[in-house]
């Protein structure tokens, strides 16, 4: 009979000898504290195999990748761990463009910096872990791959690929798990997902969209399958990068690269429904006077998130002002309510759209009924699109998204329809709703919710919106006062 000598020790005894540290040895994993939309893309990987982290420059992206590859590999998850687990040896890709960026970017992340080699354990890969690797010919200070202890017993392979060896380098073997740093071209991103079906493996991707609107990309934008997610940051949600570091970071990039980089959306070139600069349409915050007539427009989901957008309308100015947003996803609708009722302007009346009034299939009240019950001020008549031009007000065609869009778009040339900066969700998602690229001139009907309940919202204002103190300017019924001037 055999004993297990390690028996007798608890998993933290263990961990802390395995990964007890010693002077000059620093494991940058042993301090990493997420930020949320890490925390996300970490989380999701329990039920997704594929992922994309699509961000912004700077925001730790790389690093992202980099921490979640070394748990895998080691067997070594931290207390809030929530993800997937490896509970045993695992063959791990790291992928990068070319060869030199997989070295000073994959590899420094993974093991530490490649030119200092004392420096081999500061990476994500704790020291004790690394048992061997072996350098790619041709490269200097690359390595082709490591031996890394999985805390099982047995030994993960790690194997760093780049784009640039070609698609037929990535075909063959099984793989357990794949971590594509920059956006893959096409036929190896194909590759990667087969590499990953007989072992059930899992697919991860962390890039800042540089490469624009490839097929990949518009896949997860606008067509997401089961078993994917797609988790998007931005430099606002990145604490460690002040408004300081933002401003000099943006003043020093071309105006087409900004928003790509400060927010990881995809340049589009065209084929956009709102091609027109951010900066031309948004404001900073102010309070908003009573007597603005306000409404909310609410777009209703559950996968996809229940979505709330409020405006105001300024009548003196003839301007509508986007002032607040709300989303959340597999929420009811008095949870819903909750969130709304805490947030300010909760009180304004409400418009949804006509499926809102329809019962569900297991007879439940309708979700208009239910957000009405829970408190809200929902608009007896559900939102209707205006009249097309030249259409009858009734009929096939009558009613028409596009109009709405082109209300809200000649708003915005103008200047009499501006958003305030404060509203990210409803920016990120402007910033790629866009018409079909084959030239049908058909919205993408994808990762639209917040433009969908602004549209609603933006459209009711001047109609449903309610003010609630009237223009004392205009307060017909106050009684009259005139100054003494001493005249009889």
């Amino acid at each position: 009979m055999s004993v297990d000598p390690l028996a007798e020790y608890t998993e933290e005894e263990l961990l802390k000898a395995l990964y007890g540290r010693t002077t000059g040895n620093t494991w940058r994993l042993e301090e990493y504290q997420p930020y949320k939309f890490q925390e996300a893309f970490h989380d999701a990987g329990s039920d997704a195999s594929q992922r994309l982290l699509m961000a912004a420059n700077r925001v730790g992206k790389t690093f992202t990748g980099a921490a979640e590859a070394a748990m895998h590999l080691t067997g070594l998850y931290p207390e809030w761990w929530t993800g997937r687990r490896f509970d045993k040896p695992i063959l791990l890709w790291a992928c990068g463009s070319t060869t030199e960026t997989t070295r000073d970017i994959v590899q420094a992340e993974l093991l530490g910096e490649p030119n200092d080699p004392s420096a081999e354990g500061t990476g994500a890969v704790p020291k004790h872990t690394i048992l061997s690797s072996e350098r790619k010919p041709g490269v200097p200070n690359a390595k082709g791959s490591a031996l890394i202890k999985h805390i099982s017993g047995g030994n993960s392979q790690l194997v760093f690929k780049s784009y640039e060896m070609g698609h037929e380098k990535f075909m063959g073997k099984s793989v357990d798990y794949i971590w594509l740093d920059e956006t893959p071209p096409q036929d190896i991103y194909t590759q990667c997902l087969a590499r990953t079906v007989a072992t059930r493996g899992s697919l991860c991707m962390t890039f800042t969209p540089e490469g624009g609107l490839t097929d990949m990309v518009r896949q997860y934008l606008n067509d997401l399958k089961p078993g994917q997610a797609l988790i998007r940051a931005t430099w606002d949600d990145a604490p460690h990068l002040d408004e300081n570091t933002k401003k000099q970071i943006l003043d020093a990039l071309p105006p087409h690269e900004r928003q790509m980089r400060s927010q990881g959306i995809p340049m589009f070139g065209t084929g956009l429904v709102f091609p027109i600069n951010p900066a031309d349409f948004t404001c900073e915050p102010f309070p908003i006077p009573e007597y603005w007539p306000k409404v909310i427009g609410m777009d209703l989901g559950w996968e996809h998130p229940t979505c709330a957008i409020w405006s105001a309308f300024d009548p003196d100015e003839d301007v509508i002002y986007i002032f607040q947003e709300y989303g959340e996803s597999k929420r009811t609708p008095e949870e819903h309510a909750r969130h709304i009722k805490a947030m300010a302007w909760a009180n304004v009346p409400i418009v949804i759209p006509h499926d809102g009034n329809r019962r569900t299939g297991l007879g439940n009240p309708a979700i208009r009924d239910q957000l009405t019950e829970a408190g809200l001020s929902l608009e007896l008549q559900p939102f209707r699109n205006p009249i097309s031009l030249g259409e009858k007000p009734y009929g096939k065609g009558a009613a028409s998204v596009e109009a709405g869009i082109m209300f809200m778009l000649e708003r915005m040339k103008d200047g009499r329809l501006k958003i305030f900066t404060s509203c990210q969700k409803l920016m990120e998602q402007l910033a790629v709703y866009h018409r079909d690229p084959k030239g049908t001139g058909k919205i993408i009907e994808r990762f639209d919710d917040y433009v969908d309940a602004a549209r609603y919202s933006v459209l009711s204002v001047q109609e449903r919106g309610r003010a609630f103190k009237s223009d004392s300017r205009w307060d017909w019924e106050k009684k009259l006062s005139y100054p003494a001037l001493g005249l009889v």
